[in-house]
């Protein structure tokens, strides 16, 4: 069973304990998660989990089952790479020093399509958004310039496929 990279999306309540069940039902086939973003959907009352795991397709599949099996999970879906658009956010906390002695921090930035969020007297702080690739880039071209903090937000992600929510949710309600 050849692995690659998928990406869940399942819309839910926000019932407390959830994201404990929807965890386990990974952990319980072994499989890592490397990204974990919630929010609200653009139905009210309605969340919205992303998942990011490395598995095969027929691990996939059956999670997705298991995952539509919760109570309060409305629908699951799984997607490849060509199947959605999705973007991380990348924070970056660097010596102020850094960006005085060198013009090449400004470059850097600037190449890279970020932007300085803040500049305080000891360190300022840089945003970049794009895929996990470029905000990997970026941290390794300011590596040389003293980073002092780093952080990286989970994938959020839409899909290409243009069905709406409600359209898959008014399924559910006849098929019950």
């Amino acid at each position: 069973m050849e692995k690659e990279q998928f990406t869940f999306t399942i819309f839910s309540e926000n019932n407390i304990g959830l994201l404990n069940r929807i965890t386990d039902v990974f952990s319980r086939r072994k499989i890592n998660i490397d990204s974990l973003t919630t929010s609200a959907s653009e139905t009210e009352g309605i969340y919205r989990f992303t998942i990011v795991a490395e598995t095969s397709l027929l691990n996939v599949q059956r999670i997705v089952k298991q995952l539509e099996k919760q109570v309060e999970v409305l629908k699951a879906f799984f997607y490849k790479e060509d199947q959605i658009i999705h973007q991380e956010v990348a924070l970056y906390k660097i010596s102020t020093q850094s960006l005085m002695q060198s013009k090449k921090v400004e470059h850097i930035i600037r190449a890279n399509h970020a932007r300085i969020l803040t500049i305080e007297p000891e360190f300022m702080v840089i945003e970049k958004t794009g895929h996990q690739s470029e905000t990997q880039a970026l941290f390794e071209q300011l590596k040389p310039y003293e980073i002092l903090s780093f952080v990286r937000s989970g994938r959020i992600a839409i899909a290409k496929p243009m069905k709406k929510l409600s359209a898959y949710l008014e399924e559910v309600g006849q098929a019950l």
